[in-house]
């Protein structure tokens, strides 16, 4: 399974309909710390497929989103389990860091 690309359309049936926990990477094209994070964001969205499921937001073509989740810096992750935000992260992280907040 690959990265699910997040919009106001799709939000709630990939988001907040959705049994695993889903780790939410908000970032953006211009943003050099989000570009850091992408290929682990990619690893972990391959190998715990079965467990979690891995999304991204762009910013800057949905900035509802970025505000309904009050996301002030990027890149920001944030864990919703069961329609409800349970960990959140700002800024560079490892795969181990990131992990932890699953």
């Amino acid at each position: 399974m690959s990265l699910v690309n997040l919009n106001s359309e799709n939000f709630k049936k990939e988001v907040l309909e959705e049994e695993k926990p889903v780790l939410i990477d908000f970032w953006a094209e211009w943003c050099g710390p989000c570009k850091m994070m992408g290929p682990v964001v990619e690893e972990i969205a391959e190998s715990m497929s079965n467990t979690v499921k891995v999304c991204k937001v762009n910013i800057d073509e949905n900035p509802e989103l970025a505000e309904e989740y009050g996301v002030m810096s990027i890149p920001t992750f944030v864990v919703i389990k069961s329609g409800k935000e349970e960990g959140r992260t700002i800024g560079v992280q490892s795969k181990e860091q990131l992990l932890k907040i699953l």
